[in-house]
């Protein structure tokens, strides 16, 4: 049971990661791990548990569910407390696991591609609270959410405060022109993800100049290609943003490479079980 009182649920005060396994391998384990403890550190939140123990309690659930392939979501909240924020009055974290199926797009979705639009939400400005922290709290992210959801849209595309692209409600974005293969840079507000640096580092193998780069709409509107990469997504085509066509309207070539690389990635990268 997770009690009323904790802190998690009453104010937000936690972090997550979302982890995938395939076929028996839970994919970059050890980044997720790590990216865990970092969020955590940040907020000054003792995980109790050793970051060995963390990944073979993530396994042993897998293996009590009996799941090989499974989407993994990974809790540690502040714990139980009084009322009040303090978080001095919450002497020991919350730990829980969950392993379950997820499905964000039907598979037909990455043959013809997503269709996009920019919001007014803006992302949250790094001194308010750090996008890189993975937080329970994604008020701002289901803000934007809701815009897309309200204007016949599946996902919407964040601008920070200077209004430079960071980042979508759940996935990073990526554009390709003229062989460069650029994402928004952390500090604009965009996520470290994991999957974004396999991405990154698939595309220079395949010979694409791969950087973060500063972009704005218009960089988006005319990409030649377009996509956005998650744990939950993978590797997301985007055909129109804004009512703007993208490239040739169609899921583009290199995108396809990507997305088959990723898969074949995600069958050896990660802990085995």
């Amino acid at each position: 049971m997770v009690s009323v009182f904790d802190h998690g649920l009453l104010y937000g005060d936690g972090v997550f990661e979302g982890i995938r396994a395939y076929n028996g391998l839970v994919f970059k384990l050890k980044e997720h791990v790590d990216r865990l403890w970092e969020s955590a550190h940040t907020l000054m939140l003792t995980i109790p548990l050793t970051k060995a123990e963390m990944q073979s309690a993530i396994v042993a659930t897998l293996k009590k569910n009996k799941l090989r392939d499974a989407y993994i979501r990974v809790v540690v909240t502040r714990g139980v407390g009084d009322l009040g924020l303090d978080p001095r009055k919450c002497p020991r974290a919350t730990v829980f696991i969950i392993t379950d199926k997820i499905k964000l797009y039907p598979e037909s979705l990455y043959q013809k591609g997503l269709e996009i639009i920019s919001v007014a939400t803006l992302r949250s400005h790094p001194e308010s609270v750090n996008p890189q922290i993975k937080s329970l709290n994604y008020l701002n992210n289901i803000l934007a959410k809701i815009e897309a959801i309200n204007s016949g849209y599946e996902e919407a595309l964040m601008l920070n405060t200077h209004g430079h692209v960071s980042e979508c409600t759940g996935e990073n974005v990526f554009i390709l022109k003229d062989g460069r293969l650029a994402t928004p840079p952390t500090h604009v507000g965009a996520l470290r993800g994991i999957t974004r640096q396999a991405v990154m580092e698939l595309g220079a193998k395949m010979g694409l100049e791969v950087k973060e780069e500063i972009m704005t709409r218009h960089d988006i509107y005319n990409a030649e290609e377009v996509f956005l990469t998650g744990t939950a997504a993978e590797i997301v085509p985007i055909v129109k943003v804004d009512n703007r066509v993208i490239g040739s309207g169609k899921p583009g070539t290199t995108t396809g490479k990507l997305l088959k690389a990723f898969r074949e990635l995600t069958r050896r990268d990660g802990l085995r079980f």
